[in-house]
């Protein structure tokens, strides 16, 4: 299966609109950028969340290892 062409994008569309109706795809579309929005947000507090535990656990070992 080589890239998708003009004609293959226009036919998805197509029946994209025929099973949802035109008035349901704004409401899909603003649905599915919250749901990426909220991903990334939990992507980036997960990693904030990663780097203070490291911070946290950094100076435990180093009195571990002085101890």
């Amino acid at each position: 299966m080589g890239p998708l062409g003009f004609r293959e994008i226009l036919i998805i569309l197509l029946i994209i609109l025929i099973l949802f109706g035109a008035k349901r795809i704004p409401e899909l579309a603003r649905s599915l950028g919250r749901g990426i929005n909220e991903f990334k947000g939990g992507m980036k507090s997960g990693e904030e969340g990663e780097q203070d535990s490291k911070k946290v656990e950094e100076p435990n070992e180093a009195k571990e290892r002085k101890g």
